[in-house]
């Protein structure tokens, strides 16, 4: 295939899969040179894939600031990739953007689920099953309502839980947010820590 042909078809086939330069040309030297075919590949490594970036270390990536109108709350977060081509790219500073609104507006307390301290667990389980008590459920359903409410906790205040702020739907969550710009951009992405600061209140 003509070399002007090639750059096109690599071209054409990273707008239409979202997937990183280097496997669109792998998937396109594998179907020899075919896009449809090539498409159809990268489909079906799609979650292996995924797999393998989520275990690739962070080691790149950005600090990003935000602060809103009226300079009242603000934000500061930062994101990690793999390599500092990725961290200087518009899609990857748009996501940092994104990321920083959603805690402003949506004032998350840890990244993840895992980071909730034991003893915040309990005692969020604690309240739901008092509450569960005095609303007079049934024994057998006792557990299922506290552990649905605790999933509705780690939604409020947990950032990759959260659904998106920009997502009507309500349906996206950020960490689907996040896989989406992995999987366009080739490469793992994680949020590190953030910090979100409100005038007169705590950090």
């Amino acid at each position: 295939m003509p070399e002007t042909k090639t750059h096109t078809a690599l071209i054409c086939l990273r707008r239409k899969s979202g997937a990183g330069i280097l496997d669109c040309q792998k998937a396109l030297e594998e179907a020899g040179g075919d896009e449809e075919k090539a498409l159809e590949i990268l489909r079906k490594k799609g979650l292996a894939d995924a797999a393998k970036r989520s275990s690739r270390p962070t080691c790149e990536g950005l600090i990003h600031s935000y602060i809103h109108a009226g300079g009242k709350v603000g934000a500061l977060l930062e994101l990690n990739c793999e390599t500092d081509f990725v961290a200087r790219t518009e899609e990857f500073r748009n996501l940092a953007k994104e990321l920083a609104l959603q805690i402003v507006g949506a004032a998350p307390r840890w990244v993840r689920k895992e980071e909730v301290p034991p003893q915040v667990i309990e005692g969020e389980k604690e309240i739901y099953r008092q509450q569960a008590l005095h609303e007079k459920k049934p024994p057998p359903t006792l557990e299922r309502i506290v552990e649905g409410k605790l999933a509705k906790f780690f939604q409020q205040f947990c950032l990759l839980e959260q659904p998106s702020i920009r997502d009507a739907s309500g349906k996206k969550s950020v960490l689907a947010l996040i896989q989406e710009a992995a999987s366009k951009l080739g490469e793992n992405i994680t949020v590190r820590r953030f910090l979100r600061y409100q005038l007169g209140g705590d950090v």
